[in-house]
């Protein structure tokens, strides 16, 4: 298994134990300093210790600091460019030392003081094994069946900051670390996603599903009637391609799957080179969001019943949705337009289902639907390419002057938000003013498009120059987190007891969180790097929306406000990455806690998943403070010497009740 990282005197002391020795007991008193079995009088004269040894540590830093201006002052009295050079060099070298002195000194104090120090955060109830904030949640003691009919629940996203839920979310007892990709995509342990026995006396997920003693599996042909590779196969016939793996050449890079599943359709089309996000709503138990992340294959929650997705217009190049449970022609077809905002000019629109076929339109209200929908998508400008048999595809014009000669369909928007973050959904028709609008036959493919030419790049307002940089710095970044990691996370990691060997690239990790993207350099780092692994690039609500040039990149990604909980289930991501999102906060003040913040990262972070932070060095000191109460293992390393950036690698420990 994976080897911890050893807390030296940079780190918060302790050493992790192994996965399957760690055990935690949140009521434990000797970790925190509260009880420990002391008498009045013992705790009394170890306050007085603590009070000593802080006034000893303040004097002493006192005189380091003291000491380092008048240092600085005689190195600046000397005269010349040269010599200030020499200076400002020698006196980064001293800073450093000096900041090592003061860490040494607080966590000299620390111990001195008997362990004063943050309270270490409370496990939740086992009721919170599976907890989504943010969302309705059913507790394992309260079964769906037994609320009655006439409870209504709502599965539609509703977040508050009320009543924030600030314990660890621990897994089930029978937690199992997921199997490691690639192996991963074709079977899971069952204890790791919540199922219930309803859905298997249903029969719904066996017709999907190999369900054996401990492990469900996934067989290629499960999810569609005659295998997902011929499915794939007949949707890029109807396109008008030789078969799927000429996708790319006909633009389609990025795919949106609405209820996908379990990421079976897009599992396989990860092997074209085509990324596929899955959104699927909040599901108590037997989620396809769950399952699908749990597989390795990108999902989130999401729905298209009240609210857009938090996705910029013009992002994807084909939308999926194989006998969803959308109606399509309801609400005067808001959902098609939605699914047209998202889509580029050119891109396909992919339906599979039992409406479609000819048995079906027999019924008059089928019919009745059926011409609705046909009417909603000619009044959106879209061309039906073909059917056979329950699959249609259609393809959203890429002329803009459609829209002028149509006699009828929803209007064209009066302003196009690019930061959709769960507005209402839109009647109208948005895209057509963007600079964006460029038909996907047109653009740059697959994997050339990730690097972007100067002319993309003047449609985000970036610079050619500050773009190569951006990359050119990622690169180096990337290669510096393998030297300083590895063996711990990435290449030639020593497999787990009972593993089989690894395939290539032997990491761990399969997928990555960036909680500030920016341009997603990161991700691009990692491709280039040959890392099997895929990246939700997440851009906050208060920074510059750079989500619009991520997906020209032929990534994907999301909008985010980390001061809401991001809509995904528990343990689901391997690694979070955060590059300047403390001093990002730091700048946002009053909105929420660090520690809530970090509460909702451990939320979604898997047991022995790791989190790299890079930030100022005072920054990544206060951040260390905080994960000290989340019992994550933690160590700062230093990135260059002449840099003012640390680097704070967490790894959260298996919680074991």
């Amino acid at each position: 298994m994976s080897r911890p990282l050893y807390r030296g005197v940079s780190g918060i002391g302790g050493k992790l134990a192994a996965a399957d020795e760690a055990y935690y007991d949140p009521k434990e008193p000797s970790e925190n300093g509260i009880g420990g079995g002391f008498g009045r009088g013992g705790a009394r004269k170890r306050h007085l210790a603590a009070a000593a040894v802080k006034i000893g540590v303040l004097l002493l830093l006192a005189a380091a600091l003291v000491g380092s201006v008048a240092w600085a002052g005689t190195l600046y009295a000397g005269r010349g460019a040269a010599a200030r050079a020499a200076a400002a060099a020698a006196h980064r070298g001293y800073r450093r030392l000096q900041e090592q002195l003061v860490t040494d000194l607080l966590d000299i104090g620390e111990l001195a003081g008997g362990g004063v120090r943050a309270k270490e955060a409370e496990v939740c109830p086992p009721e919170y094994d599976n907890y989504v904030p943010c969302y309705y949640n059913i507790t394992d003691a309260v079964d769906v069946s037994d609320l009655g009919a006439g409870v209504v629940i709502s599965y539609d996203r509703q977040c508050t900051r009320d009543g924030r839920v600030t314990c660890l979310v621990a897994p089930p007892r029978s937690y199992r670390v997921p199997v490691r990709w690639p192996s991963g995509k074709g079977f899971i342990w069952k204890d790791n996603v919540r199922i219930s026995g309803q859905e298997f006396s249903s029969g719904s997920l066996f017709k999907r599903m190999m369900v054996e003693e401990d492990q469900i599996s996934f067989p290629s042909d499960a999810h569609m009637a005659d295998g997902v590779e011929d499915y794939a196969h007949q949707i890029a016939e109807m396109i008008g391609l030789r078969n799927e793996f000429n996708f790319n050449e006909a633009g389609v890079r990025t795919v949106l799957d609405i209820e996908c599943g379990f990421g079976t359709f897009g599992a396989h089309l990860f092997e074209r080179d085509l990324l596929t996000m899955c959104i699927a709503n909040y599901e108590a138990s037997g989620s396809q969001v769950q399952i699908t992340l749990e597989r390795g294959i990108p999902a989130m929650i999401g729905s298209f019943a009240t609210k857009q997705l938090p996705y910029p217009y013009l992002s994807f190049d084909m939308v999926h949705c194989a006998k969803c449970n959308i109606e399509w022609y309801k609400n005067d077809g808001i959902f098609l337009v939605e699914v047209n905002r998202l889509l580029r000019p050119g891109g396909y629109f992919v339906w599979t289902s039992n409406l479609n076929t000819h048995r079906a339109l027999r019924d008059k209200e089928n019919q009745k639907k059926w011409t609705a929908i046909r009417d909603y998508a000619e009044g959106l400008c879209w061309e039906m390419l073909s059917q056979q048999d329950e699959t249609i595809v259609w393809k959203k014009t890429n002329k803009r002057e459609c829209y002028k000669s149509r006699k009828f369909g929803p209007e064209l928007c009066g302003h196009d938000p690019e930061s959709p973050y769960y507005q209402p959904l839109s009647p109208c028709i948005s895209g057509t003013r963007s600079q964006r609008w460029i038909p996907i036959e047109h653009r740059t493919t697959w994997p050339s498009q990730a690097r972007q030419n100067s002319t993309e790049l003047d449609i985000h307002g970036v610079h050619s120059e500050v773009f190569a940089d951006d990359n050119s710095s990622w690169d180096s970044m990337v290669r510096n987190y393998w030297s300083l990691l590895s063996p711990l996370i990435f290449s030639d990691h020593p497999k787990r007891p009972g593993d089989e060997d690894p395939q290539p690239p032997f990491n761990m990790l399969r997928n990555v969180l960036d909680m500030n993207a920016h341009f997603g350099g990161f991700n691009a780092a990692l491709l280039k790097s040959g890392k099997s692994v895929w990246v939700m690039n997440v851009v906050p609500t208060n920074a510059p929306n750079y989500l619009p040039l991520i997906f020209d990149r032929g990534f994907i990604g999301v909008q985010h406000d980390w001061c809401d909980a991001f809509a995904t289930y528990p343990r689901t991501y391997d690694m979070v990455h955060a590059d300047g999102f403390l001093s990002l906060e730091k700048t946002h003040k009053h909105r929420c806690s660090t520690l809530d913040i970090f509460l909702e990262v451990d939320r979604i972070l898997r047991p022995e998943g790791w989190v790299i932070i890079r930030d100022t060095a005072p920054l990544i000191e206060a951040a260390r403070s905080v994960v000290t109460q989340l019992r994550w293992d933690a160590r700062i390393l230093d990135l260059d010497i002449a840099s003012d950036e640390k680097l704070l690698v967490c790894q959260k420990p298996f919680l074991r009740k």
